[in-house]
């Protein structure tokens, strides 16, 4: 990124002409695309020629988002997908197969453990450990391990799993490496810098930010050697070496399962993107500031947040990360609950949602984490009465007053 940031963004469009001199690459609904030559749309489908050969498998408007996300993670490629767990289901079921092992993190978004619970189903063993330590990951690895998969900061309970130490052990091993940057996105963290493979987004959450749209991405960072993976078919093992991982992904994924993102969605996320530098950085200085707040009030018996210096990771976060994120989860103490405590606040909105510009609240154990059961939620840290808050970005005063008084009254 030869440029800053926000500035490399706001600029992507304009790398290549756009009709009428638009400042924006407009919506294309498009389904199918014609060639005056039939050889090139033979190529086209080979893969031998750059161009689009139908809707499901993206459009402009989509090939333009995906060059702005490529931008942003530092990578060779991208595939966008109609939501971020499309991104994550279609990474896996592309890139696995019967009889293969992944090691994850135990600390998982609900969803994503789901998903892992439906391939083992499929014959697909997955090991979970304590990613926040990268001897834990080693412990775990088998003959047949294929891949490790974590995420940044996980959600709900702010554990930040050893990047780096994951990705020299992957790079040693030859393993593929998936982490998960939906927490940070590319503003606040980039995960090649410690040696990720693939890098997963939600485009719903941070990088569109107006919780107006859905979309994923999953982003090749060029560090993989794809010609020493086994699982590449035959069919995509004529696209050039460093792109037969993303090229399998496109296919199996949007070709066939059919996970497409739209382009109105599309159009509306890079629209958003333009802001994610301004917006992360007023998010995460107004959770530094809650944090604090819960940190030393009497009706709070945890806070999980790792700009706070007494978190396990702090040093870590502090080395990794641009600032500390707007995910953040309180523990009321006995007696209080939590459901009642949302419903005095005045402000904050109790949405499932993350990464909005809004801040938002829910009670975890009894939404989000409810299906995985009570025994699965004592082993990931989740109490009764964890409330998760992702912090917007409105004016710190009014968000201090607000969870103020609903402390005060319950």
């Amino acid at each position: 990124m030869k440029a800053g940031f926000t500035t490399t963004i706001l600029h992507s469009d304009l790398e290549s002409p756009i009709e009428h001199n638009a400042m924006h690459k407009p919506m294309h609904p498009a389904v199918a695309f014609g060639y005056p030559d039939a050889g090139d749309l033979v190529k086209v489908f080979q893969g031998l020629q750059p161009g689009y050969a139908y809707g499901r498998q993206g459009v402009p408007t989509t090939g333009a988002l995906e060059s702005k996300i490529t931008k942003m993670e530092d990578g060779i490629g991208t595939v966008s997908f109609g939501t971020g767990m499309a991104a994550i289901g279609s990474t896996f079921t592309s890139l696995l197969r019967a009889g293969d092992h992944v090691v994850s993190s135990l600390f998982l978004f609900g969803n994503t453990n789901s998903v892992f619970g439906t391939l083992e189903g499929f014959g697909v063993e997955v090991t979970y450990v304590d990613a926040t330590d990268a001897a834990a990951v080693e412990a775990a690895l088998k003959p047949n391990t294929r891949m490790v998969f974590v995420e940044t900061i996980a959600n709900p309970r702010t554990q930040i799993a050893d990047l780096l130490g994951i990705g020299e052990l992957c790079h040693a091993r030859g393993l593929l490496y998936v982490v998960d940057n939906t927490m940070t996105s590319p503003y606040l963290f980039r995960p090649k810098m410690v040696g990720a493979s693939l890098v997963i987004n939600s485009l719903t959450k941070h990088i569109n930010g107006h919780g107006n749209a859905l979309g994923g991405a999953v982003t090749d960072t060029g560090l993989f050697d794809w010609e020493k993976y086994p699982n590449i078919l035959d069919a995509y093992k004529s696209a050039k070496p460093a792109m037969r991982g993303l090229t399998q992904i496109r296919k199996k994924g949007l070709r066939d399962m059919g996970a497409s993102l739209s382009a109105e969605n599309a159009h509306r996320i890079a629209i958003g993107a333009e802001t994610l530098a301004l917006r992360q950085t007023r998010s995460s200085d107004n959770a530094l500031q809650l944090a604090r707040l819960f940190a030393a009030h009497p009706k709070v018996s945890a806070v999980y947040y790792p700009g706070l210096e007494n978190h396990p990771q702090h040093a870590r976060a502090k080395s990794l990360f641009r600032s500390f994120g707007s995910l953040l989860s309180i523990e009321l103490i006995d007696g209080i609950d939590p459901v009642k405590f949302l419903n005095e606040l005045d402000l904050v909105v109790s949405s499932t949602h993350l990464g909005d510009n809004r801040t938002l609240a829910i009670p975890v154990a009894t939404t989000i984490y409810f299906e995985m059961g009570a025994a699965r939620r004592a082993q990931m840290g989740i109490a009764d009465g964890l409330v998760r808050l992702s912090i917007g970005i409105e004016d710190p005063e009014d968000l201090l007053r607000d969870f103020n008084n609903a402390l005060d009254a319950v």
